[in-house]
């Protein structure tokens, strides 16, 4: 039996997900969190084969938390599974020790799909993620791609609006350091606002839809 912890701070999708896997034979849900810091302690107690991780909690973004989580049991695998369907997210995810990145537009099957590739070993993406990436190969001229995890993260916050206190507030940084990365970002990037920042995640596909935030 592989035991499954749940990570995803809606209690209807939580339900939903949790039913799916639980109809096969071989695969448990051992735990449901809605934060961040629920997860750490789940994982740390159960010690699951693998962990299905929504990247927008209310107490901070997934990203650095695959981290945590595999410095807190390295031998549990990562699924994250988001709405957020566009890069940086997708790399970011991977680079941090996802073994797979499913968004939730895709059909319900492909969860379960997914979820037994990455306990094979795999590294699996999802159906619209593999078809985005076949039709649009990596591109490494992308200015984007020159920035810093860290300046990632300030970049995809001031894009959806967050002002840099809030962006402080929510990767546990300074406010000075916010300016930093801000400035250096926006000089990578060619930026001269927030809006600039906003139309550029706005093409790339990495704002969230405005009638689903999670």
């Amino acid at each position: 039996m592989y035991s499954i912890v749940l990570v995803d701070d809606h209690a209807i999708v939580r339900e939903g997900f949790k039913r799916l896997i639980e109809m096969e034979p071989d695969l448990e849900v051992v735990a449901e969190c809605r934060s961040a810091d629920d997860a750490v302690e789940a994982v740390t107690q159960q010690r699951p084969h693998l962990v299905a991780l929504d990247l927008s909690l209310p107490d901070g973004s997934g990203l650095p938390l695959i981290e945590h989580l595999r410095s807190v049991a390295d031998e549990t695998r990562i699924v994250v599974l988001s709405m957020h369907d566009g890069e940086p997210y997708v790399s970011e995810a991977l680079r941090r020790g996802a073994s797979g990145y499913v968004t939730k537009g895709v059909a319900p099957e492909e969860l379960v799909a997914g979820l037994r590739a990455v306990m094979l070993g795999e590294c699996f993406l999802s159906s619209d993620l593999r078809q985005r990436r076949a039709e649009r190969p990596g591109n490494v001229l992308d200015p984007i791609h020159r920035l810093t995890t860290r300046e990632r993260e300030v970049f995809l916050l001031l894009a959806v609006g967050r002002a840099p206190k809030q962006v402080a507030a929510e990767l546990g940084i300074g406010q000075k350091t916010v300016y930093i990365h801000r400035a250096s970002l926006m000089g990578k990037l060619g930026a001269g606002s927030e809006l600039d920042l906003y139309r550029m995640a706005s093409e790339r596909g990495l704002l969230p839809s405005r009638d689903n935030k999670n």
